[in-house]
């Protein structure tokens, strides 16, 4: 089983020293039976005043930073060891009830699926879903599976992926509108166009493995990385990576989940100061894989 050890550097920049408000990191990822956490460090510069561990809504693990030091400069520095278990060819498992579209959820789990279910963005003329639609199959029910795999990697195939520096994710339809956006842009243009064919869906964010960041054909690398699981009867949360056409969890190291991407942002916080102050931001991810230790010689 192979491990993964996660460096992740944020580092924001001031023309002069000024206070820091409440900071919020989501680094620590969760556990579960497809990855364990091993180790878990972070390291911040200055020395924060405050450190409080909380879990969000959704289960996931917040370090929420209180630093007391004015300064010029801030540092979050975060490691991860995190022991995977990839799925080189997903089994789905779906109940068969729902092998095929369209299906209902079972009426208790649709209480708490009905958040994940419901859109989030206006779409007066339902573009994003007569857009989701084209991939049924006409006359006929379509398999559940090859339906998600299919919008999973027409994003990657039919739109660009490009880096950009603005903060937040852009809505849905001028993704869709333009063909091209970022990781998160693309999760949530899907976790839209699944919701839109009545299903339920959320995002993830977290971290991907690229190999060779040079040669490989997985975008992402180098920073946070975004995706999006889909809840099937029987299956659970199964992972889709539109930016990549992943389908199970392949490479991705999960690290927090929400109903909306601005649940789900890595590191975020505020300083007492004038716009002008900020001078830039640098972040900086590195994911390689770690040998497992070898067995004690006697």
């Amino acid at each position: 089983m192979p491990r993964f050890l996660v460096k992740h550097r944020t580092t924001y920049r001031y023309r002069r020293p000024v206070h820091f408000g409440e900071h919020r990191l989501m680094f620590r990822p969760r556990d579960s039976y497809d990855q364990r956490l091993l180790e878990a460090n972070v390291r911040i510069d200055p020395d924060p005043g405050d450190i409080q561990w909380v879990h969000d809504v959704f289960g996931n693990c917040v370090t929420v930073v209180r630093p007391d030091k004015p300064s010029d400069r801030l540092s979050f520095e975060t490691e991860i060891l995190v022991e995977h278990a990839p799925e080189e060819n997903p089994d789905f498992r779906i109940s068969r009830t729902a092998l095929n579209y369209p299906f209902v959820y079972d009426g208790e789990e649709l209480k708490d699926l009905a958040p994940t279910i419901r859109r989030h963005y206006p779409d007066p003329n339902d573009e994003i879903g007569k857009w989701a639609r084209q991939f049924l199959h006409a006359g006929k029910t379509t398999p559940t599976g090859a339906l998600l795999m299919t919008l999973c990697n027409a994003i990657r195939e039919l739109l660009s992926y490009n880096r950009r520096t603005e903060p937040g994710t852009q809505p849905p339809l001028t993704t869709l509108g333009q063909r091209r956006g970022t990781c998160r842009d693309f999760a949530l243009l899907m976790i839209e166009a699944v919701r839109a064919l009545g299903l339920a869906a959320r995002f993830v964010t977290g971290y991907i493995y690229v190999p060779s960041r040079a040669d490989s054909a997985n975008l992402g690398g180098g920073s946070t990385h975004a995706w999006c699981q889909v809840y099937l009867p029987g299956a659970g949360w199964v992972e889709f990576d539109p930016t990549n056409g992943i389908v199970g969890n392949r490479d991705l190291i999960r690290v927090g989940v929400a109903r909306h991407p601005s649940q789900a942002i890595p590191l975020f916080g505020t300083y007492d100061g004038k716009a002008a102050d900020f001078l830039d931001m640098e972040v900086q991810v590195n994911v390689n894989v770690q040998a497992a230790p070898g067995p004690a010689i006697a």
